[in-house]
C-alpha cells in the first residue's frame, strides 16, 4: 500500500488542500510533486526550508514520492542551527522558495504524470531534528512504515475519514503539523485547510470538522469567545505537544460544546497515546495507547511500577511507530524493544495515562517524596489570578530539591499562592519559592522551556 494513499486515488478532490489562500486538488498536488520528485531521485537525502505553506507541502510530498528522506528545516532557524542541520544530515539538496534563504526552487518545476514506484515500507521517510538536554540537535530517522502505522492508528482512534475537513496552522517541521497535519490528510483523504498561522479568527472562519492545536492556540481561542463558539460545528478538537491547562480544557468545553481530545507523543515515537473520538475525555489525561502500541512504567532500577493511578514512573513505549535511530548514531536505543521516553507519568487501573512531565525537569525529589511538577502547576492554575505557571525543582541543602514556581499572575502575592496550593495538595507538594514573572519562555509548539527559566522576585517558602 502507498504511504500517501489518498493522493493516488482515482477520483479527483477539488480543493483538497487550501494553503496560502490557494486551493489545489489531489491530482494537481500529485503532478506538481511528481515533477519535483524526478529531480530528487537518487539523492541520499533532501532538506526543505519548511515555511508554513504550499511550497513545503509540495516539497515534502515530492521527497516521499521519490523515496528520498526529507529533512524539514525550521524557517526561523538561525544561521548556526540551519548550518548544523544541513551539515549533520548530509543533505545534497536544500529546497527553498524564500529569497532570504536561497536554495533550489520548489515552485516553477514542470508538473509530471510520471509517478515513481512506491518505495519499500522500511525506507526512511523523514529525518526530524530535535534538541536534547545536551549537545546540538540530533536527526531522528522515521520510516515510512512508522508514519503509516501511526496515521492509521490515529484515524481509528479519532474516526478520521475522507469526509473530514482538517484545519490547523501549525509549523510544518514537527510531527504535529507535518506528519499528522499534512501527511495525515494525504493518507486519509480528508480536506486540509492550513491557516498559515493558528489564530482564533482563522480557525473560526475555516469551518472544519477536525481541528489541531497546541495549548497556546486553544488558550487564545477561549480568550475570544465568539471564535470559540464558531467551532461548535466541529466534530473533534485535538490538543497536543504540551499539557493543556485544566482551566483551558474546561473553558473550551463550555464554549464549543465538547471537551478536547488530548494525545501524547514525541518525535522519536510519533503519537502513541490518545483519548478517543467515541470515548471520554479527561482534563490532564492523554488517554489510552493506540492500536499496536504498548506502554509501561518503570522505576530508576528498571523494575515495573504498578498502574494504580498514583505511582509515578518513567514511561516506556513499544510498537510500530518508533524511530529507526538517530542519524549517524546507530539504531534506536531500545531495551528489549522498549523506548525510554524520558517522560514520567502515571497509569490508572483503567489504562488512562497522565503525563507528569520530563524526568529531568518535572519529577521533583524533595524531602524523600517524588512530586510531579504538573500536579502543582494544575493547582496553581485553579487560582483565578493565575494565567500561567511552571514548576521546577531547585537545589536545597536540606530537602535535596525544593519546589519552585514561576507564575504569571496579577493582584496576588506569592504567600497567597503558596497557601492556596497547600490547602489543596499535600503539604510537601506546596511551592517553597514563588517567582512572579511577566512571561514564560516557550518553543514554537508552546512548550515551556524550563531550562531557560529565571527570576529575581523570590519569596521564601513557609
Amino acid at each position: 500500500m502507498r504511504l500517501l494513499t489518498a493522493l493516488h486515488a482515482d477520483d479527483d478532490a477539488p480543493d483538497m488542500i487550501i494553503s496560502d489562500g490557494v486551493a489545489v486538488s489531489r491530482h494537481e498536488l500529485l503532478e506538481r510533486a511528481a515533477g519535483l520528485a524526478a529531480r530528487l531521485r537518487g539523492a541520499p537525502i533532501v532538506a526543505v526550508h519548511a515555511t508554513p505553506g504550499l511550497s513545503t507541502i509540495v516539497a515534502v510530498t515530492a521527497g516521499l514520492l521519490a523515496g528520498v528522506p526529507v529533512v524539514p528545516v525550521p524557517p526561523d532557524a538561525g544561521d548556526l542551527e540551519r548550518e548544523h542541520i544541513l551539515r549533520d544530515s548530509g543533505a545534497e539538496l536544500f529546497l527553498s522558495d524564500d529569497p532570504a534563504v536561497p536554495g533550489a526552487p520548489i515552485a516553477g518545476v514542470p508538473p509530471s504524470s510520471d509517478i515513481p514506484e512506491e518505495p519499500v515500507p522500511a525506507t526512511p521517510a523523514l529525518v526530524l531534528y530535535t534538541s536534547g538536554t545536551t549537545g546540538p540537535p540530533k536527526g531522528v530517522v522515521i520510516s515510512r512504515a512508522a508514519v503509516a502505522a501511526d496515521l492509521d492508528a490515529l484515524a481509528g482512534a479519532w474516526q478520521w475519514t475522507a469526509e473530514d475537513t482538517l484545519v490547523h496552522g501549525l509549523p510544518l517541521y514537527h510531527v504535529h503539523g507535518l506528519v499528522l497535519g499534512v501527511l495525515g490528510a494525504l493518507r486519509t483523504g480528508s480536506r486540509l485547510v492550513h491557516t498559515g498561522r493558528p489564530t482564533p479568527s482563522a480557525y473560526a472562519g475555516a469551518r472544519g470538522t477536525l481541528y489541531f492545536g497546541v495549548p497556546t492556540v486553544w488558550s487564545r481561542v477561549v480568550a475570544e469567545p465568539a471564535a470559540a463558539q464558531a467551532l461548535r460545528g466541529a466534530r473533534l478538537l485535538v490538543s497536543g505537544s504540551a499539557p493543556l491547562p485544566g482551566p483551558v480544557f474546561d473553558r473550551l468545553s463550555e464554549l464549543t460544546g465538547q471537551s478536547p481530545v488530548e494525545r501524547y507523543g514525541m518525535t522519536e515515537t510519533l503519537i502513541t497515546v490518545s483519548a478517543r473520538a467515541d470515548g471520554p475525555r479527561r482534563a490532564g489525561h492523554v488517554g489510552l495507547p493506540l492500536a499496536g502500541v504498548r506502554t509501561r512504567l518503570v522505576d530508576e532500577s528498571g523494575a515495573e511500577v504498578p498502574p494504580d493511578g498514583t505511582t509515578i514512573g518513567q514511561l516506556q513505549v513499544a510498537g510500530p511507530t518508533l524511530l529507526d535511530g538517530y542519524l549517524g548514531h546507530g539504531p534506536a536505543p531500545l531495551a528489549d524493544g522498549w523506548f525510554d521516553t524520558g517522560d514520567v507519568a502515571t497509569i490508572g487501573p483503567d489504562g488512562w495515562h497522565r503525563i507528569v512531565g520530563r524526568a529531568s525537569t518535572d519529577l521533583i525529589k524533595t524531602g524523600g517524596f517524588r512530586v510531579g511538577a504538573g500536579e502543582v502547576e494544575d493547582a496553581l492554575l485553579l487560582h483565578p489570578a493565575v494565567t500561567a505557571a511552571a514548576v521546577v525543582g531547585t537545589p536545597h541543602d536540606d530537602l535535596g530539591q525544593q519546589i519552585t514556581a514561576y507564575v504569571i499572575a496579577s493582584g496576588v502575592a506569592p504567600d497567597e499562592l503558596i497557601a492556596f496550593v497547600a490547602a489543596r495538595l499535600a503539604a510537601h507538594k506546596r511551592p517553597r519559592v514563588v517567582h512572579l514573572v511577566g512571561d514564560l519562555p516557550r518553543n514554537a509548539m508552546g512548550k515551556v522551556q524550563k531550562s531557560l527559566l529565571s527570576g529575581s522576585q523570590r519569596h521564601p517558602g513557609l
